[in-house]
């Protein structure tokens, strides 16, 4: 599987953003739980233990916004994939379920917005 330089620059900037918000999200005093949790859903970037809740964080990073605010990216689809792979994480973990659904928009100069109940 080939893979273009375009690809392997997206990859490299996403998993940098998501570095950048593991980072933030720990000093706001959230535990992170799972790192690209792969689902027959998909993968969520992130899940964090948040107080008594457990946020599923959509990470999106862009290098400029010509295509809009990262957040934009995150539409129906991904959101209810985020929901399938919500229900997904329960049954494997056998937990009670009290989720939220959160959105870190990472910018090219490191700024990161994040969005709690995003969706």
């Amino acid at each position: 599987m080939s893979h273009s330089p375009q690809d392997l620059h997206k990859k490299i900037l996403g998993r940098k953003g998501e570095r950048l918000v593991e980072a933030y999200i720990k000093k706001q005093g959230m535990k992170i739980l799972k790192k690209n949790y792969r689902t027959p859903f998909g993968e969520a970037d992130l899940i964090a233990k948040d107080g008594d809740e457990i946020a599923f964080i959509e990470v999106k990073t862009r290098s400029n916004e010509a295509y809009g605010a990262p957040k934009e990216a995150v539409g129906t689809a991904k959101q209810e994939r985020y929901q399938k792979m919500a229900l997904y994480y329960w049954s494997q973990t056998r937990t009670e379920p009290n989720a939220r659904f959160d959105v870190a928009e990472v910018f090219a100069d490191g700024r990161i917005e994040y969005i709690k109940n995003a969706f």
